[in-house]
């Protein structure tokens, strides 16, 4: 005959399957099945591969982190060449800067001695100049009255006429002269070297300068130590020169 005790902790079916129920209910929330282990294994191979490709990664980050880092270490060597660079250019610079400076210097020197050398040469050529008139003044006279029969009233001279409209114009040798009764004026210009150019520089500067009087003759000449062309002497003659001189007639 059952006890009380075992009355009361005998299950029935129904509480049994209950109690089958919630064991595998627990069972199963702790159980890993095969496909479930197959995919955490997926799923921790995929982990490996995205691990080994971050390490790549940064592997390939750091390589390009010591390229940057050498290829700005050989831009700080050119940036400091082309500092040394720039400075010896500056240097350069300073040092054509002063070479022109002195270039300048010297080309002012040069440009002053060459006025004084151009005044000296100018001067000699006024002293030359001055030296041929004065001895065409002394043997002009003797040479005209010779080959052309004009005697000379008084001395040949250098002095100012009064030109065409009133001004005092220069003349190198000026003179008057007589012949058969009639009156002559004696104008001449003395030339170291005689060309077609100064021929015309005469006439139009002097020559036709000068007033025309009625009663008095221009008698034009030219004086010179040699022409510039064979044809100087016959180009004066023809633009009314009366004669060219030449300073060695002077000694005859």
């Amino acid at each position: 005959m059952e006890t009380s005790k075992e009355r009361e902790f005998k299950m029935t079916p129904s509480v049994k399957r209950e109690i089958i129920k919630i064991i595998d209910e627990r069972i199963r929330e702790a159980y890993i099945t095969r496909e479930d282990f197959s995919e955490l294994k997926n799923i921790v191979r995929e982990l490996a591969e995205a691990q080994k490709r971050t390490e790549q990664r940064v592997e390939e980050l750091a390589e390009a982190q010591r390229n940057s880092e050498q290829r700005l270490t050989r831009l700080e060597v050119v940036v400091s060449e082309l500092a040394e660079a720039q400075k010896r250019t500056e240097q350069r610079v300073e040092e054509l800067a002063q070479a022109q400076k002195r270039t300048e210097e010297e080309l002012r020197r040069l440009v002053v001695e060459h006025s004084k050398t151009r005044e000296q040469v100018g001067g000699l050529s006024m002293t030359v100049g001055y030296i041929l008139e004065n001895e065409a003044m002394r043997a002009l006279p003797g040479l005209l009255e010779e080959e052309f029969g004009l005697k000379v009233e008084g001395r040949l001279v250098r002095k100012f006429l009064t030109d065409i409209e009133g001004n005092p114009m220069e003349v190198n040798i000026v003179g008057e002269a007589r012949k058969n009764g009639e009156r002559f004026l004696i104008v001449g210009e003395s030339k170291s070297q005689l060309s077609k150019g100064r021929v015309d520089e005469f006439l139009e500067k002097k020559l036709d300068r000068l007033p025309k009087p009625g009663d008095v003759q221009i008698f034009p000449v030219l004086v010179t130590h040699m022409i510039t062309a064979p044809d100087v002497v016959d180009y004066a003659l023809s633009k009314g020169i009366k004669r060219v001189y030449y300073s060695y007639e002077f000694g005859k």
